[in-house]
């Protein structure tokens, strides 16, 4: 059995209940379960449509995501999240380069290295070396004044944590970040890059090794051997091409507001909802979010 779900802007909540009583009954599925009113519903199908990245297309224009999945162990165990883009709308890195006169220079690497066009720890080193003799209190006042949190990201870490599940903040960004990041969101722990500092100031280079694409899927590995689950038990979501690793060896892989080239390469892709889409994937009803 598969079960499937449809989410829109939680802002706006504009999920037509005829619309899903539509693609209910021309998929033979069972009864519309609602688990936000006017925001998102499910209902169970027998098997996986033929026609399901048409009528996805298609939902897309109206603002819908529609996602697809088995309804066995849809429910997960551990959460594995990007920080940048992701549980927080800003690029910490560029908003570091926008401090030091390299905005637009470094911004344009990011984007290439997200897209997939270049080598992240080759990219990584080249924007921090662009960020030389920084001073470190610029870091304090980025996270002040410039990070915001995507929304419904805390409800997703403490829904999920109320229910027994580890949640894990791992980013190709800096830790001076996700530890304000993990901290202020509930995370149970975090793992990034360490920028070096000397004198006060940010020395243009990072401390070895590098966390990136390769480094996500290794802390997945770890983190479940010592949970004692299996990566089916994992969520993860990110949105960069370093993420794609740990989207496609996790259980349920959500490619949120992802760049085109992330998208292409995951099945389930979130466009117009927010971080809590995550938990109507599950079959969380709003009820059960803890705000």
């Amino acid at each position: 059995m598969y079960v499937v779900t449809l989410v829109t802007t939680p802002q706006e909540r504009t999920l037509d209940g005829a619309l899903v009583d539509n693609l209910r009954n021309a998929w033979g599925g069972g009864d519309v379960v609602w688990l936000g009113i006017d925001e998102a519903a499910e209902f169970a199908i027998p098997r996986r449509p033929d026609n399901q990245w048409q009528v996805w297309e298609d939902l897309q224009q109206g603002c819908v995501d529609l996602v697809v999945q088995p309804v066995e162990g849809r429910r997960k165990k551990m959460l594995l999240a990007d920080m940048d883009s992701t549980m927080i709308r800003q690029e910490c890195i560029d908003e570091l380069a926008a401090q030091a006169g390299v905005g637009d220079l470094v911004a344009g690497i990011t984007e290439r290295a997200m897209n997939g066009e270049l080598e992240f720890e080759e990219a990584l080193i080249e924007r921090v070396g662009l960020l030389r003799d920084l001073p470190e209190g610029i870091i304090e006042t980025v996270l002040d004044q410039q990070i915001s949190y995507t929304r419904g990201g805390f409800e997703l870490v403490n829904t999920l944590k109320a229910n027994g599940v580890y949640t894990t903040l791992v980013s190709g960004g800096f830790t001076a970040f996700s530890g304000r990041v993990a901290s202020a969101l509930g995370f149970d722990e975090h793992r990034a890059n360490t920028l070096l500092i000397e004198d006060g100031k940010l020395t243009g280079d990072v401390a070895r090794p590098i966390l990136g694409k390769a480094a996500k899927v290794q802390a997945l590995q770890e983190i479940t051997a010592r949970l004692g689950i299996s990566e089916a038990d994992v969520l993860a979501v990110g949105d960069g091409a370093n993420d794609l690793g740990m989207l496609k060896r996790a259980g349920t892989g959500v490619a949120l507001h992802a760049k085109p080239a992330v998208q292409a390469e995951c099945d389930i892709r979130i466009n117009h909802g927010d971080l809590t889409a995550l938990l109507y994937l599950q079959g969380y009803n709003r009820d059960e979010f803890v705000t």
